[in-house]
């Protein structure tokens, strides 16, 4: 009998710690009492608008909403690994943090293209997050979510960097002016190059300039924002506008074994800042833009903008033909076209 009760003691002694144990967990939604530390890389440096009016304020605004929990040591392209080894690095948990462009044009994770921007699609940074996350109808960012969590990263920043758009020595108003054109452009710009009838040429960034000079390449595919940082202005003529990407943007993942060691409470705050940031940091671009547009202008260029009936017909040519080659990349991708469609047919631009 007694050692029945001290069974039962023992028995109500074990629920009586679960209970205080579970309370004890969810009393330790909060701050935690110790700092998370990482460093980030992206695939470019600070000369690059995406440093100071992308990553940098996604930053901040992490540091605070976190209350100092979380410290992010910001780094340039090649101080760890390479700016094109940096998405992988980042998964493989060499680095903490990347911030890059379709995930190095898709090469890496086809579905970052769906993030990136389509040819030809939303044409303002407003019509791009409906498109993405706040309308319930499409939610193609949930796409882009589930193809970062398989490749071991959650995603956790994003920034319309305004158009990326034709920088040429030549006039485009129709797409025809593009036939037979070399211009740099890789991933989605090669794509839409060719689909207009031009010939896409790859080359790194830091050759770009030199070779508009030399007359080696016809111009380049850049987004609008950065051709002051890259001096392009003083090689070509002109901005085609209103860009072969209305709304070219920048993502920022974090190694998801990172993501998962913090709490709960961390996790929330920096979520908390996702939309906030995009909407400040697509804002701050878009001045830049203006600026770079009028360093442009003050350097004797011009900026051509597009008729409405240029731009369908670019539109209906994408979507017939650069769509596709987008879709076929992988499940993820076409369902996001499919989607990426029906929005612009449902807001009237198709």
């Amino acid at each position: 009998m007694k050692k029945f009760t001290k069974g039962l003691a023992a028995i109500a002694l074990g629920c009586s710690m679960l209970v205080t144990g579970s309370a004890i967990a969810a009393e330790k939604y909060g701050k935690p009492d110790k700092v998370t530390k990482w460093v980030f890389q992206p695939c470019f440096d600070s000369s690059d608008a995406g440093w100071a009016n992308g990553v940098v304020p996604w930053i901040k605004a992490v540091e605070k909403a976190t209350e100092g929990t979380v410290k992010i040591k910001l780094e340039p392209a090649g101080a760890i690994t390479s700016g094109s080894e940096a998405f992988g690095a980042t998964a493989a948990g060499m680095i903490d943090g990347y911030a890059g462009w379709a995930t190095v044009y898709g090469g890496d994770m086809p579905e970052g293209m769906l993030a990136f921007g389509m040819a030809m699609g939303a044409n303002n940074y407003r019509d791009a997050w409906a498109a993405m996350f706040g309308d319930p109808k499409y939610r193609i960012g949930d796409i882009v979510q589930k193809a970062a969590n398989e490749r071991n990263l959650q995603w956790v920043g994003w920034t319309s960097q305004g158009p990326n758009a034709m920088f040429t020595k030549f006039p485009v108003h129709k797409m025809e002016d593009l036939a037979g054109k070399k211009m740099r452009a890789g991933g989605p710009h090669a794509l839409f190059h060719a689909a207009m009838g031009g010939a896409p040429v790859a080359m790194g960034g830091g050759d770009i300039y030199t070779a508009i000079k030399l007359g080696t390449i016809d111009g380049t595919y850049w987004d609008t924002g950065g051709i002051d940082d890259m001096a392009f202005h003083e090689v070509i003529k002109y901005a085609i506008m209103p860009g072969w990407c209305p709304a070219q943007h920048q993502e920022i993942f974090i190694n998801l074994d990172q993501w998962k060691g913090l709490n709960q409470w961390q996790r929330d705050k920096i979520n908390s800042v996702f939309m906030d940031t995009y909407f400040e940091t697509s804002r701050l671009h878009a001045v830049g833009v203006k600026e770079a547009l009028d360093i442009l202008k003050n350097a004797g260029g011009e900026v051509i903008t597009m008729s409405e009936e240029e731009v369908a017909r670019m539109r209906a040519k994408a979507i017939e033909e650069v769509w596709p080659k987008v879709a076929e990349k992988s499940e993820g991708n076409a369902k996001g076209v499919a989607l990426w469609k029906e929005f612009l047919q449902d807001i009237g631009e198709l």
